[in-house]
């Protein structure tokens, strides 16, 4: 005999889907069939949140001191030497699932830092916390892909969107060239969802910086962006999901720096904005792999709580709360006050590695090697000359065994260039290998 509990939607469970239907109409149409039916369980999480601040709390199975504080041990607690005891009893013991309340506020307050001041009025609700950012998309993906859902990504783009969502969730992956004639193409979403029935609701990523072309629109490309996302909006729900994991690394003037994101939210009825982004780039903490995912709603709505029980229930389910240390360090690390320089003394370091590996690809071959444009992030990519009849992966492989130098391939004829990873006096050597084993292989 089957238990009502597992078959039966819960009231609360109705209530959340009915406030998301009413509240944010558009979103809850996107949502998967996964992503309607999780909540955040009343639980072990759920119930120790209850009882938080509580004199006598014996809720959560986690060691502590009695009184609520870590029981440290001494070879763990030297690791995090320098921290406030309050802060490092937090990196000790168990994090919400949700993530660190002081963190998800600080991050906030990133977030909001750089916008112009005619956007820092727009609605965002309080980020939640992911371990890292592939976590991040992989909750987007449960809420809003499975079977069936098109996802629309300009190519070429980060391989691991097809894991995320096709692999994971069944979702199918839907590409338009992201440049045309050496131009930034706003329009290859629309143009990769051309064939999908109209109403039919979708998902579009727009991972700018990009990975791998390190390329971000001018004011110009924005704005065409834009106004052909709305026109998708107008046929179709439509979840845009903002991959900002390069955000603020932009070396041209007079290229934007903050998030797509913000330009988005209220733009449409029927698009919905989903910020993806992290420490992992934007303060350079590769290793504490702590990512956020904010939706363009009004935290205060029924909405923000409903989305916030949703994701919750998927990271209680697959992760059981994210890492604590790593959140710490990055409260103090955003608590700083010299924090901002640091992070500017970083973009200039890249700026001018930027600098010397355009100079260096402006002389190559041509006839060898056709450098794309970029300005941000922390990729390049050259493409080969399909007249050469070499594919990418044949050169990556050349280059291990013949120039002692590694790069990735992506797709039939491009090769990404990753010039966050090489000092900058080592660029011009790296681009007159690459061009040298290109040589070599046109000579067999």
């Amino acid at each position: 005999m089957s238990n009502p509990s597992l078959s039966s939607p819960s009231p609360t469970l109705e209530r959340l889907n009915q406030t998301l239907e009413h509240e944010v109409p558009a979103l809850f149409a996107a949502l998967s069939p996964l992503g309607r039916r999780v909540i955040f369980p009343p639980d072990i999480p759920f119930q120790a949140a209850q009882a938080r601040g509580k004199e006598l709390n014996a809720t959560i199975g986690q060691i502590t001191d009695g009184r609520g504080g870590a029981l440290r041990l001494p070879s763990l607690a030297r690791g995090l030497a320098g921290l406030p005891d309050e802060r490092l009893d937090r990196a000790l013991l168990y994090s919400p699932v949700e993530g660190i309340p002081e963190l998800r506020r600080a991050w906030r307050e990133h977030q909001r830092r750089s916008l112009p001041q005619e956007l820092r009025g727009v609605p965002s609700s309080l980020p939640l916390v992911s371990v890292g950012l592939t976590h991040g998309l992989s909750l987007v993906a449960d809420l809003f892909g499975g079977e069936g859902c098109s996802v629309a990504v300009p190519a070429p783009f980060w391989g691991n969107y097809r894991q995320t969502f096709t692999t994971r969730t069944g979702a199918r992956v839907v590409s338009a060239p992201a440049l045309l004639d050496g131009r930034f193409d706003g329009a290859a979403i629309a143009q990769a969802l051309a064939g999908v029935p109209a109403g039919e609701p979708a998902v579009a990523i727009l991972n700018i910086p990009s990975n791998p072309g390190g390329y971000s629109p001018t004011v110009r490309e924005r704005e065409t962006l834009r106004e052909s996302l709305i026109a998708v909006a107008e046929t179709r729900p439509l979840v845009v999901v903002c991959d900002d994991a390069y955000a603020g690394l932009v070396y041209d003037d007079e290229i934007p720096r903050h998030s797509m994101f913000w330009e988005l939210i209220g733009a449409h009825p029927s698009l919905v904005p989903v910020k993806v982004d992290g420490s992992t780039k934007e303060v350079s903490f590769f290793g504490g792999r702590v990512g956020f995912l904010t939706f363009g709603v009004d935290p205060e709505s029924g909405a923000a709580d409903a989305l916030e029980s949703k994701v919750k229930c998927l990271t209680r389910a697959t992760l059981g709360s994210p890492v604590a240390a790593s959140q710490v360090l990055l409260l103090e690390a955003l608590l700083s006050e010299t924090l901002d320089d640091e992070v500017e003394a970083l973009r200039r370091r890249l700026g001018r590695r930027v600098a010397v590996l355009r100079q260096a690809l402006d002389g190559v071959d041509r006839n060898l090697l056709r450098p794309l444009p970029f300005n941000s992030g922390c990729f390049a990519l050259a493409e080969l000359p399909e007249e050469l009849e070499l594919s990418a992966d044949q050169v990556r492989l050349h280059l291990l065994e013949h120039q002692d130098t590694g790069l990735v391939s992506i797709g039939p004829r491009y090769l990404r260039i990753a010039h966050c990873s090489v000092a900058a006096e080592k660029l011009p050597e790296l681009v007159h290998r690459v061009e040298q084993g290109v040589r070599e292989m046109t000579r067999k």
